[in-house]
């Protein structure tokens, strides 16, 4: 695990830009469990778009790395993929985006279904979901710029302190070093995972780093941490216990060479999980995680060396 704290004391944030469209900035704090719509469906009527925030956090993941990758490019331009790829790992990982979205306060200003409104203010995925649905609606209501305007004087602290750990990593064994593969998620699955879950994906791409990692201080502090296992078979059996079958479905965000897995876990139709991870099933697992929080389920998550 690497876990670190800079050297300037703590991080003082910039302001939040602001949203001009007041559609926009409702739609950003709109939380699916709001409207509770299915989300089995292939595409929204056009009379009826759904208003929670989720395809603005689907924008607001892709912007977010193109605008860390231009800043890395800006402060290292000599910099090589593999390294570059590692440190953008490193800052934009769930806990940081999470730590920065509750810096923010953002989660203050969610609304969601008040049966759920506890656990999901207190998730990390939806407080780093809630940050990147921000950043796709400032980049949908102003564009890059505004978005670039604000991003870069916030993510310039977390992208040194980010090479410099990768730096002593490359000094102290003389070369960078990928990470090892992962084995095959579907082999995993099929290990893993009772009949009951039905999964719903597309072929697998390469994978690389991870996006999962602890930052619990308002202070840029990153870290790369392997979750505990064990959720996704824990939550299938209390689901499975009801009579119920978990429908997974899958997104892969980022490049082709470094992809970010995101799994929702649906059961009759609504998210009861979501997690990410450099694999489907260390996402499986989280959200996994997630889902168990959801039904009154409490499995700790243990990172290495804390």
């Amino acid at each position: 695990m690497l876990t670190t704290r800079p050297h300037s004391g703590d991080q003082t944030l910039p302001p939040l830009a602001l949203l001009r469209s007041k559609d926009i900035e409702k739609q950003v704090f709109t939380h699916r469990s709001l409207h509770g719509r299915p989300g089995h469906l292939f595409e929204d009527p056009p009379d009826d778009p759904a208003p929670d925030n989720e395809k603005l956090e689907h924008q607001g993941d892709s912007v977010l790395l193109l605008v860390v990758t231009d800043l890395l490019r800006e402060e290292y331009p000599y910099l090589r993929v593999g390294p570059s790829t590692k440190i953008r790992s490193l800052v934009v990982n769930n806990s940081t985006l999470a730590a920065i979205s509750r810096q923010y306060r953002l989660s203050e200003r969610l609304r969601q279904h008040v049966s759920q409104s506890v656990a999901l203010r207190a998730s990390t995925n939806v407080q780093a979901d809630l940050f990147e649905a921000y950043v796709g609606g400032l980049y949908i209501d102003q564009g890059l710029d505004a978005v670039k305007a604000w991003l870069y004087p916030l993510f310039r602290p977390y992208i040194h302190e980010a090479y410099r750990i990768v730096k002593e990593q490359h000094t102290a064994t003389g070369r960078f070093t990928e990470p090892e593969p992962e084995p095959e998620p579907e082999q995993q699955a099929a290990e893993q995972e009772p009949e009951n879950s039905e999964d719903h994906d597309g072929d697998t791409p390469p994978v690389n780093t991870p996006r999962d990692a602890s930052s619990t201080t308002p202070t840029p502090e990153l870290g790369i941490a392997s979750p505990t296992v064990g959720h996704l078979s824990l939550f299938n059996q209390h689901v499975s216990r009801q009579g119920k079958v978990v429908e997974w479905v899958y997104d892969a965000s980022g490049s082709r060479a470094t992809p970010i897995w995101t799994a929702k876990a649906l059961v009759n139709g609504d998210c009861l999980g979501s997690g990410r991870g450099r694999t489907k099933q260390l996402a499986k697992d989280a959200a996994a995680r997630e889902g168990l929080a959801k039904i009154g389920v409490h499995v700790p998550y243990v990172f290495p060396g804390m």
